[in-house]
């Protein structure tokens, strides 16, 4: 991996919360274009790497840059703006909410216009016509995703895949390079989990994506991803492809257990 790969690097970075130690001198090089997983047991620290990555806890010690930009320390939106977009392990959709209404709001981060602008369009037709246009961008999205049909209902109707689907819909309309997903295979069914490696796969072709995700069920983990970082109590214990991932030893002992050579 040469340098001018690297779209995401992630440099000694070290998280404390008091005493505690969640993240532990970890360094990560993310190469532009690639489907790279991050697994390890509950409580391992991937979700907080998550959180230091996209802005919501800077780091004790360490640095993060993505295209060559530092983000350490900018507050979440400023790093959803430089490019970066994620979903969470447990939903976090607007339930009350339209399912276009969720992307919509995604959308409002690029978005030049203010708020209050659009409740007097025709004092400022630059903000209502841009409102239309993420409108637009927003259906077109859903169309793509196989959620257009459901774009009037509530959100907290839909059922659990579709929702994990929307929950991406709504990151890709903040327009980022680079997707970050927790845990998206949670509470699907081996059909469906199926599914989603295709899913993934097409994310990064059709939205010139990188990709990173969290995820436990390892057939989509070997599946899709093309190295992985493992990790365990904080602490960065071996990196690779699935096959390197799979025999080491010390993955086997600490997180995927005797047979998962097998």
């Amino acid at each position: 991996m040469t340098k001018q790969d690297v779209v995401l690097e992630v440099k000694n970075v070290t998280l404390r919360f008091g005493g505690l130690v969640a993240v532990n001198d970890l360094s990560m090089s993310v190469p532009e274009g690639g489907i790279m997983g991050l697994i390890g047991p509950n409580g391992a620290g991937k979700t907080t790497v998550f959180n230091v990555i996209t802005g919501f806890y800077k780091p004790t010690a360490g640095s993060v840059a993505f295209m060559g930009r530092p983000l350490t320390g900018l507050p979440p939106h400023e790093v959803c703006r430089a490019g970066l977009s994620r979903t969470f392990q447990n939903i976090r959709l607007f339930h009350n909410e339209t399912v276009l209404e969720n992307v919509m709001i995604g959308a409002y981060v690029r978005q030049k216009g203010t708020w209050w602008q659009n409740l007097i369009p025709f004092a400022f037709p630059g903000a209502a016509r841009e409102e239309r246009e993420i409108r637009a961008s927003s259906l077109e999205l859903l169309s793509r995703l196989g959620l257009v049909a459901q774009a009037d209902a509530v959100a907290s109707s839909l059922p659990y895949g579709a929702q994990r689907r929307l929950e991406i819909a709504r990151a890709l309309a903040t327009c980022p390079r680079f997707l970050l997903l927790d845990e998206p295979a949670a509470g699907m069914n081996p059909q469906e989990s199926l599914e989603l490696l295709n899913f993934i796969r097409r994310l990064r072709t059709e939205f010139n994506l990188t990709i990173l995700l969290i995820e436990h069920d390892m057939k989509v983990v070997m599946g899709v991803c093309e190295h992985i970082w493992v990790l365990d109590q904080g602490i960065l214990i071996a990196e690779g492809s699935p096959g390197d991932i799979k025999t080491n030893p010390q993955v086997i002992e600490a997180y995927l257990g005797q047979d998962a050579h097998s």
